[in-house]
């Protein structure tokens, strides 16, 4: 008989409702220990932040190197405004659609009445990090950077190795077990009974996020076919096939043959789009970046965190760097993100635990829509490919 394979997202889907399940059934021990499991693992996801950053940022810099010149230049550059424009795009959106689909003083009352409900755990193991997530990033810019500009192979070799180790506890260590780690918020979100509330909330966000997803291709596209001369429609349809891939495997580095072989469609030139498309699928996450600040968000309004303008529009541009830790592996995204939203915007282990299931809900959209605009760039960067490269009159 043919195994049958579950993907991440019909994992977290079946914790969640196993989880608000259990909280019916299970004696409050057992909850606890549940809740025992998720404060080690959070400490542990604490602990590993750093070593994430370092072991992905700093390799993915040293990798860019001088290969391609301006093109690279351009290309980052425009991979870079796209990410931050979509946060920007996401946070006004969201900011304003929010107060539209729920009263705030509801989610406010709400959670100061269940405060008095919490669950807490038996004990919990203190994991304190090697560095702080500033240092991280600060030292990973500082290593890549020096890396790149003097060619050091042996340094680029060990940052490689060390990059392989750090996807290898992504793959084998933390994403398996963010499930059970699910099961357990949802289990005391609802043995708290804060469920339906929470629930409630996701469901508005997520109609939001696909809604935003929808409007953000449509301009990317049209941008693009502005500046290629194209119809945008048509190129938007034509990335039909990569957007699919990417729904199924949830990682833009499983999809790169399809999108390269739907950009070449376009008419990108082979060997640009050989260029491009892999490296936008490293630096290009504008869907991630639309999915991660519009549950940031929304996690604040609902817990009734204090946020600025100023806040939000500092962890856009910060988060635009920092998704260049995002491996090819589903859930990368938001483990790259973890320690910005820490340090930025002072999230604690509960509204961590609740941004990887809002964001995992709709985490192969947020894929989707990244290939998908990797044919835009793709279009553009081509053209100016083009006028560089045609000889002067």
């Amino acid at each position: 008989m043919k195994k049958i394979t579950l993907g991440l997202l019909p994992k977290v889907i079946i914790a969640i409702i196993l989880g608000i399940g259990a909280s019916y059934i299970l004696p409050l021990p057992a909850i606890r220990v549940f809740i025992t499991f998720n404060s080690i693992f959070g400490n542990f996801l604490g602990f590993v932040i750093p070593l994430i950053i370092l072991g992905l940022v700093a390799p993915g810099i040293a990798d860019l190197g001088k290969s391609a010149g301006k093109l690279l230049a351009i290309t980052a550059l425009i991979a870079y405004g796209s990410t931050v424009i979509s946060g920007s795009f996401s946070f006004f959106t969201t900011k304003w659609s929010l107060p539209l689909l729920m009263e705030q003083n509801e989610t406010i009352a709400s959670f100061e009445e269940l405060a008095s409900k919490s669950v807490s755990h038996f004990f919990t193991i203190d994991m304190p990090p090697i560095m702080s997530v500033t240092s991280a990033l600060i030292f990973a810019f500082v290593i890549g950077l020096g890396v790149s500009a003097l060619s050091a192979d042996s340094i680029k070799k060990v940052l490689s190795e060390f990059r392989d180790l750090v996807t290898l506890i992504i793959v084998k260590a933390i994403i398996p077990i963010l499930p059970l780690y699910i099961f357990g918020i949802f289990l005391k979100i609802a043995a708290e009974g804060q469920a339906s509330m929470i629930m409630g909330l996701f469901f508005k966000v997520i109609i939001v996020i696909f809604a935003m997803h929808i409007i953000l291709l449509l301009v990317q596209f049209t941008i693009a076919g502005i500046v290629a001369n194209r119809n945008p429609i048509k190129s938007l349809l034509n990335m039909m096939p990569a957007y699919m891939t990417a729904l199924g495997t949830q990682s833009s580095a499983a999809t790169i043959p399809v999108t390269l072989d739907r950009a070449k469609k376009n008419g990108v030139d082979p060997e640009l789009a050989d260029f491009v498309i892999p490296l936008c699928a490293t630096i290009h996450l504008s869907g991630s970046m639309l999915k991660i600040v519009s549950c940031a968000f929304a996690i604040m309004w609902m817990m009734n965190m204090p946020y600025t303008t100023e806040m939000f529009l500092g962890f856009i541009f910060m988060l635009a760097i920092t998704m260049v830790a995002a491996p090819g592996v589903p859930g990368g995204a938001i483990m790259a993100a973890i320690g910005v939203l820490q340090s930025l915007l002072n999230f604690n282990e509960q509204a961590i635990g609740l941004m990887i299931a809002l964001y995992i809900a709709m985490d192969s959209f947020g894929t989707a829509c990244n290939v998908t605009g990797d044919g835009a760039i793709a279009l553009i960067v081509n053209k100016i490919h083009k006028k560089i490269s045609a000889p002067n009159p």
